[in-house]
C-alpha cells in the first residue's frame, strides 16, 4: 500500500508541471502519428484525445492535435480556444497549414477542423493533392501527431485509420459500444490494416471492468478475425469532473489534474511516451499521402 501511495504522489507531482510558454517546435525527421477513433459517438473520444495530447506536452513532447471530425469539430470548444482559421481556409487556398496552426494550452499545437471537413468529401483529385501537400509540411514539427476523427466509419475516418501505423479505439462497457468497436476492427482488417490497434475503455468503475471489455474484444477478434494484435492501453474511470471540465471549457488534465479520470489519462500518456511505438516511424508526408490514396479507393 505504501508503494502504491508513493507512486500516486509521484504521479500527482508530475501532473503539476505547468509550462506557461508555448513549446518551440523544432524540425524532426520522424513524427509518431496516432489516429484516435471510436465505433460509435458519445464515448468520450475527443475528450480523451485532447487530454492525452496535453498529457504528452507535460511530458516535454511536441504535439500537434488535428481535429479531423467530419463537420462536427469540437476540439476548440473542449480546449476553450477560438481559432481564427481552420482547415476550410486551407482547402480554399486562403491559408497554408502553418498559418492555421494555433497555440493551445501549455504548448499544444492545434489544427481546427471546422466546416472544412464537409468540403473534403467533395474535393477533386487536384484539390486533394493540394491539401495533402500542405498537410505534408507537418513532418517538420513535433514528436506526436494525434488525429481525432469523427465517430463511425465514414470515408474520411476509414482513410485516416488505414493510413496510420498506430490506432487508438475508444469504447465503453456498453454492449452497443463493444459491438461497434468490434465492427470497426473487422472493417479495417477487411481493408488490409495489419498494424497495432490500441484499446482505451472509458467510463468504467475500475480497471477490472475495463479489462473485461478488452478481453471480449480480444476473444472475438482472435476467434472470428484471426486477429491477435489488439493491445490494452488503459482504462479511464467514470468521473463527474469530466462533464464539469467540458462545461468550463477547460481540459480536465489542467482544471482537475488530480481527478480520477485526469490521473488515468495522464498515466496512459506516460505509457505512450515510454513505449517505442512502431519500429520505423513514418514521416507525416507518408501518412497523408497514404490517406489520400485510401480516400480515393474507399
Amino acid at each position: 500500500m505504501k508503494d502504491q501511495a508513493a507512486k500516486l504522489r509521484l504521479l500527482a507531482k508530475k501532473m503539476n508541471i505547468n509550462p506557461e510558454e508555448p513549446r518551440v517546435m523544432q524540425a524532426k525527421k520522424r513524427i509518431r502519428v496516432i489516429t484516435i477513433a471510436s465505433g460509435k459517438g458519445g464515448v468520450g473520444k475527443s475528450n480523451i484525445a485532447v487530454n492525452l495530447a496535453i498529457g504528452l506536452t507535460r511530458l516535454k513532447k511536441n504535439v500537434v492535435l488535428l481535429d479531423a471530425d467530419l463537420g462536427l469539430a469540437n476540439i476548440d470548444i473542449i480546449l476553450g480556444i477560438m481559432p481564427q482559421y481552420n482547415l476550410s481556409h486551407v482547402i480554399s487556398g486562403e491559408k497554408t497549414v502553418k498559418e492555421i496552426v494555433c497555440n493551445g494550452p501549455q504548448g499544444l499545437n492545434v489544427i481546427a477542423g471546422g466546416s472544412g471537413m464537409h468540403k473534403l468529401a467533395n474535393l477533386s483529385d487536384s484539390e486533394l493533392d493540394s491539401l495533402v501537400k500542405e498537410l505534408n509540411s507537418l513532418e517538420e514539427y513535433g514528436d506526436y501527431l494525434l488525429v481525432d476523427t469523427g465517430a463511425g466509419l465514414s470515408q474520411i475516418v476509414l482513410s485516416f485509420i488505414l493510413a496510420a501505423e498506430e490506432v487508438i479505439l475508444v469504447c465503453t462497457d456498453e454492449p452497443t459500444s463493444i459491438t461497434d468497436t468490434y465492427g470497426t476492427i473487422k472493417t479495417i482488417r477487411q481493408h488490409g490494416y495489419e498494424d497495432k490497434i490500441n484499446i482505451i475503455v472509458n467510463r468504467v468503475k475500475n480497471n477490472e471492468e475495463a479489462r473485461d471489455v478488452y478481453n471480449k474484444l480480444q476473444y472475438a477478434s482472435k476467434k472470428f478475425l484471426n486477429c491477435c494484435s489488439l493491445e490494452y492501453l488503459g482504462a479511464v474511470r467514470e468521473d463527474n469532473q469530466v462533464g464539469q471540465a467540458v462545461r468550463n471549457q477547460k481540459p480536465l488534465i489542467i482544471g482537475a489534474p488530480h481527478s480520477k479520470a485526469g490521473q488515468d489519462i495522464y498515466r496512459i500518456a506516460m505509457d505512450l511516451s515510454n513505449s517505442r511505438g512502431p519500429s520505423n516511424l513514418s514521416k507525416a508526408r507518408r501518412f497523408f499521402n497514404k490517406f489520400a490514396d485510401y480516400f480515393r479507393q474507399v
